[in-house]
């Protein structure tokens, strides 16, 4: 096959990134369209290193990821997008940690080589607070560069929000732990129990030689609620509830939970607060006893699963959740709100909480009224309420999971890092560097709370950022390369495969942490992966081989070519370059009329890259080509 490099800066070269709509919308551009497609040919390794490539924690991605790659491909202005997310699960299922725990460095090999370490680095040390996936990204990309890195956690265990604030049932403890096991297989050091402002200072670290340092605290703190009732016995904070009920403490949240918030937070809590109870312990111990018992026989494997039950005590019997939003409008995920729903919590949305009803200090519900409107006539975030639309809802409990926000208390105003009047660190947009020279943060901490890859792919450019500001060589001139293909297909009926979510757990068998959502089979796998409109892949036209036989334009199924004059041409200063670069006009000889020649018009938004127009093609004009972007080390 024929390659071909390009700089980024030539114009069609953006035209293409634009293309690719899945791998632009990733805030770490995974190469998502290509790992999918090779999940269709059946390389699935090759797939795994694709998506494990660009992103430390593809195993948690793919299970717990927003998804912007979904939301931005263009299958889905067929039917439905194809399953990215879940695609990410298959591989790694097959080749991430979870194929190696007591290996888990085995997947840098796989990823990296043998020789993964650079040695730019040169063991120069760098701080990290917060061990969460940003700071933990940080860590990854500085560590394969060769820096010695350090990072400080101030809660008892490694992870952030990904242990802290996950569900075991959506992200098992075990796939994290590995992940990080993997990253401190690099070399990185992790401190637990370490706070800054209590246990080391920024001046601290510098005295001790640390060159940089990267905050990635978090957004840990639940927000307030200013109304009757908030200092009730029985009203929890969701964050809180959810790092306890993540670290296994006992919390007695009754039998009847309110959950207070319509976004992704408040629906863990809920599903947490029905599996609430949990002897996590010895429902881990049984689930290990299972597991070394598996090659006993069913009747040990049995017992296991009785004492996996008697470890769970029975969570709330009752949760409710209360939202500003209406059904349709509310920011959680629509999958996670269904799964509630099935799971048998209750919706109220459009209802507003008044206040907390009380009785003898204890809470005993919660007052609602009517939403009329969240936001006021100039956009912003202001409710009102339908006036006499009180009811009342009964509850043990009530959790406050209406947003969460830094706790910047370890900073004072002498350690020389600005605070934004939002509450964050005020940071460089591009670098990420604080007003303290040397001290860069991201994630949550600046930005608020996001998806998990925005916290990754914060953590992987303040890598580069930490890189430059230390003198070292970084990546930062993108080149592409378009490679041809030779035997260009479409699978049978692509057209026509739906979209099919992956399996879950039966409901009766969603007892405490065990994991609800479940892996695609193989066959089910590549059928999905077949739906992939193959948006990397461009169709090139060569105009020193065209004869304007007008054969392509016949045969798009898509109607999306078309000949036409060059001098009825319009379009913006792309076009001018174009025409400067390729004929040497200017568009003012396009106006005069002193220029005869034909284009050809393409429609990327219909093109379903068939390869009908190639192969129809007399002369070899047109060639169906992929394109990557590639990074190379100036």
């Amino acid at each position: 096959m024929e390659n071909r490099e390009f700089p980024v800066e030539i114009p069609d070269i953006e035209y293409y990134k634009r293309m690719i709509n899945c791998q632009q919308a990733c805030p770490v551009h995974t190469y998502s369209g290509a790992y999918v497609q090779k999940i269709a040919e059946g390389d699935y390794l090759g797939a795994y290193i694709l998506a494990r490539m660009p992103n430390p924690f593809a195993s948690a991605c793919g299970r717990v990821c927003g998804a912007p790659c979904e939301t931005a491909c263009r299958r889905g202005a067929l039917d439905e997008p194809v399953s990215i997310r879940a695609l990410k699960r298959f591989v790694t299922e097959r080749f991430g940690v979870e194929v190696h725990p007591y290996d888990p460095s085995k997947v840098l090999d796989l990823v990296y080589g043998k020789r993964r370490r650079r040695t730019e680095g040169a063991g120069r040390k760098v701080a990290v607070i917060g061990s969460g996936p940003a700071g933990l990204s940080c860590a990854h990309e500085l560590a394969l560069a060769g820096y010695a890195v350090t990072v400080f956690e101030s809660q008892s265990v490694p992870g952030g929000m990904m242990v802290l604030g996950l569900p075991e049932y959506r992200l098992p403890r075990k796939v994290v732990d590995l992940e990080i096991a993997a990253i401190l297989r690099l070399g990185v050091q992790i401190h637990v129990e370490k706070a800054l402002g209590a246990d080391f200072t920024l001046e601290g670290l510098e005295a001790e030689g640390y060159e940089a340092v990267f905050l990635a605290c978090g957004a840990m703190k639940s927000r307030e609620l200013s109304i009757e009732g908030i200092e009730l016995d029985g009203v929890l904070k969701g964050v809180d509830f959810l790092l306890n009920a993540n670290l296994g403490y006992n919390v007695q949240v009754g039998e009847r939970v309110i959950v207070i918030g319509g976004g992704n937070v408040a629906v863990d809590v809920a599903r947490t607060a029905v599996r609430f109870g949990i002897d996590i312990d010895g429902y881990r111990a049984a689930v290990r006893l299972g597991e070394i018992t598996d090659s006993v026989g069913i009747e040990e494997r049995s017992s296991a699963v009785d004492v996996a039950r008697l470890a769970l005590r029975r969570g709330a019997k009752n949760v409710k959740m209360v939202c500003l939003e209406s059904r349709e409008e509310m920011p959680a995920y629509e999958w996670e709100v269904q799964a509630a729903i099935e799971e048998g919590i209750e919706l109220f949305p459009s209802r507003g909480p008044k206040r907390i009803l009380g009785d003898g200090g204890k809470v005993v519900g919660l007052e609602t009224l009517q939403v009329v409107s969240i936001f006021d006539e100039q956009g912003r975030f202001n409710p009102s309420f339908a006036q006499e639309s009180e009811s009342a809802i009964e509850g043990d409990t009530v959790i406050l999971a209406i947003g969460q926000q830094p706790d910047l208390s370890f900073l004072p105003p002498e350690s020389g890092v600005r605070i934004s009047s939002r509450g964050m660190l005020d940071v460089d947009p591009e670098t990420l560097e604080t007003s303290r020279k040397g001290v860069f943060a991201g994630g949550d901490v600046v930005f608020g709370p996001r998806l998990l890859i925005d916290a990754v792919a914060d953590g992987k450019r303040a890598a580069k950022s930490i890189q430059h500001f230390l003198g070292e060589p970084t990546p930062e001139s993108s080149r592409a390369r378009m490679t041809v293909i030779e035997d260009h297909h479409r699978y049978p009926a692509y057209d026509r495969i739906a979209r099919v979510q992956p399996p879950s757990m039966p409901l009766e068998k969603r007892i405490g942490i065990s994991e609800v959502d479940l892996d695609y089979d193989e066959v089910t796998a590549v059928d999905q992966a077949r739906r992939c409109l193959k948006c990397q892949v461009q169709t090139i036209f060569d105009s020193e081989k065209c004869v304007l036989c007008g054969g392509c334009v016949d045969v798009c199924p898509e109607y999306c070519l078309r000949l036409t004059p060059v001098a009825d041409l319009r379009g913006d200063e792309s076009l001018t370059q174009l025409l400067q670069a390729r004929y040497g006009v200017s568009a003012a000889t396009l106006k005069d009329g002193d220029f005869e020649g034909t284009a050809i018009i393409k429609d990327e938004t219909r093109c379903i890259r068939c390869g009908l127009c190639a192969d129809r093609c007399p002369t070899g004009a047109i060639t169906m080509e992929t394109f990557e972007l590639l990074e190379e080390m100036v």
